[in-house]
């Protein structure tokens, strides 16, 4: 990750400097010294190029100083937007557009003494974000393509308010990074074992892991996820991660209180199955386990900056591979709440694999409210593109809060509905239900498969009405909060954006931590 350090303001004497610049604010502070030093070369510059400071704006300009004196090879203008609207997003923005523009100087200055310290750390934060690249196995790669940029300064007018601001940030930025990484990697080396061994590396940050193996699955019943498993080579395991960051300990003997939940589906590999998918694009397959490896980014990122927060996460982890041993259409198979499924399409596998692993969630730690996270369905990309997650809930107020979160951090959701015509598309003649309810509403009918294993009952036992409306369809169970977050057109992304580079987005790591930040920490 690029080393972020906030210094007093001085002129660099090499380098880019940077400079964040408001809407038709002109220049102050460090960038007002280097245009008198340049004889007002600077600002002749900008305005030739017409840079006013408009949010996504930039500008470019070799050095203006007089030959022989020391400064900024090149100076980078990068626009804020209007100066009233100027916040920690659109300081973060900035940053990450200003990176691609000095990775390939050694060095580089942010001249941030005119800003908030908050939005000055968030400036930094958006050029760590941008700077991340996946080159764990390039072996040919030219020097002049790669980033000298190591490092960068920003400039503040108080160093102690920026380093306090960008501490979390940098625990946050260490999440996505881990999440963004596990994604990225190869099948043939993140298989399910592999995985679990990277998990219980979090302990060295004072995380509780426990890994669940097949003789355990087996024991507690969860034929949904075991049926996934079964057409592989590569056993499955399930990573239980407990931050205990509220009760005031995590060793081996503290119990968390009522825990805020986060699952994540975690198919390191996804044929099909026997409902085997295209070629095409198969390869692409590698990040089903997005919503896997968000949950452990969001863990470790709360251990990282020591959330005041009782939190735990679960990732079923599982390949699912078509061979004689696999799963059929057409099986019934017995979750570990009891509930029977009948098997239509094998590549409707994560649904299986959450079943088992949000039960067993409730069922050992009664969580204050749960949320999932999974690459789970094509239909939501076909329904919000690459913009939003797909986001369903039982409870208006967590919805209310994902979505605010989304906003804060630039990680959208979009709110789809539930209701009973969509549950009675998963009914099934021979089982309690089936996996796929029909190309319609795909997206929908997946989440109210999920939605029958909060709680119990089959509206999911929650106190409410499958549509969420607050009427008693449970049979006397106490509410549970819980959402879905379908990341299938937002776990990756095939363009670099303003603070995510082509590849694995690392997506829900920053939306949730922002989430629990707000509402969660005591």
């Amino acid at each position: 990750m690029l080393d972020v350090a906030f210094v007093k303001p001085a002129l660099p004497r090499g380098g880019a400097l940077v400079l964040p610049v408001a809407e038709n604010s002109g220049l102050g502070g460090l960038a007002a010294d280097l245009d008198a030093a340049a004889g007002g070369a600077v600002k002749r510059a900008l305005a030739a190029a017409e840079f006013k400071g408009r949010k996504g704006q930039s500008c470019t300009v070799w050095t203006p100083l007089p030959e022989g004196r020391p400064g900024p090879t090149r100076i980078v203008a990068v626009g804020l937007g209007k100066a009233e609207e100027v916040s920690a997003e659109a300081a973060e923005a900035a940053g990450g557009a200003a990176l691609p523009l000095v990775r390939s100087e050694r060095e580089a200055t942010v001249a941030a003494d005119g800003m908030a310290p908050e939005f000055a750390a968030a400036f930094g934060f958006g050029m760590a974000l941008r700077s991340y690249r996946f080159d764990r196995y390039r072996t040919t790669e030219k020097d002049e393509d790669k980033p000298k940029l190591q490092g960068v300064s920003i400039a503040t007018g108080s160093v102690p308010d920026a380093k306090a601001a960008w501490a979390p940030m940098r625990a946050v930025a260490d999440g996505v990074f881990l999440a963004r990484d596990l994604v990225s990697e190869p099948p043939n080396v993140l298989d399910p074992e592999t995985w679990a061994g990277r998990c219980l590396e979090l302990e060295k940050l004072g995380v509780q892991v426990e890994i669940l193996g097949p003789k355990e699955m087996k024991k507690l019943g969860m034929g949904a996820l075991l049926g996934v498993a079964q057409g592989s080579e590569n056993e499955p395991r399930i990573a239980v991660m407990q931050w205990l960051g509220a009760s005031g300990g995590n060793g081996k003997k503290a119990k968390a209180h009522k825990p805020v939940a986060f699952i994540g589906k975690g198919v390191t590999f996804d044929t099909g199955g026997i409902s085997i998918k295209p070629a095409a694009g198969m390869e692409d397959m590698k990040f089903d386990m997005a919503g896997g490896a968000a949950v452990i980014g969001l863990v470790a990122a709360l251990a990282g900056r020591k959330a005041k927060v009782d939190a735990v996460g679960l990732v079923g982890m599982v390949e699912n591979m078509p061979s004689g041993t696999a799963q059929r259409p057409g099986d019934v198979v017995k979750t570990m709440s009891g509930k029977t499924v009948e098997v239509i399409n094998t590549d409707a596998e994560g649904r299986l694999v959450l079943a088992d692993v949000m039960h067993y969630c409730q069922d050992r730690f009664q969580p204050v409210a749960m949320v999932d996270l999974a690459t789970l369905t094509g239909a939501i990309i076909v329904a919000l593109g690459n913009e939003h997650a797909g986001l369903f809930a039982n409870d208006d107020e967590l919805a209310a809060r994902i979505v605010a979160a989304g906003k804060g951090t630039g990680e959208a959701c979009w709110r789809m509905p539930l209701g009973d015509a969509y549950d009675k598309q998963i009914k099934s003649d021979i089982a309690d239900m089936k996996n796929v309810g029909g190309r319609q509403g795909g997206s929908i009918t997946a989440a109210q498969f999920l939605q029958r294993f909060v709680g119990g009952g089959k509206n999911g036992g929650n106190g409410k009405n499958a549509d969420g409306t607050g009427k008693d369809g449970s049979g006397g169970k106490a509410h549970l909060p819980w959402a879905h977050l379908d990341i299938a057109g937002t776990a990756w992304t095939t363009k670099d954006l303003a603070t995510v580079p082509k590849g694995a987005t690392g997506f829900g790591v920053r939306l949730l931590d922002r989430m629990v930040a707000a509402h969660y920490e005591g």
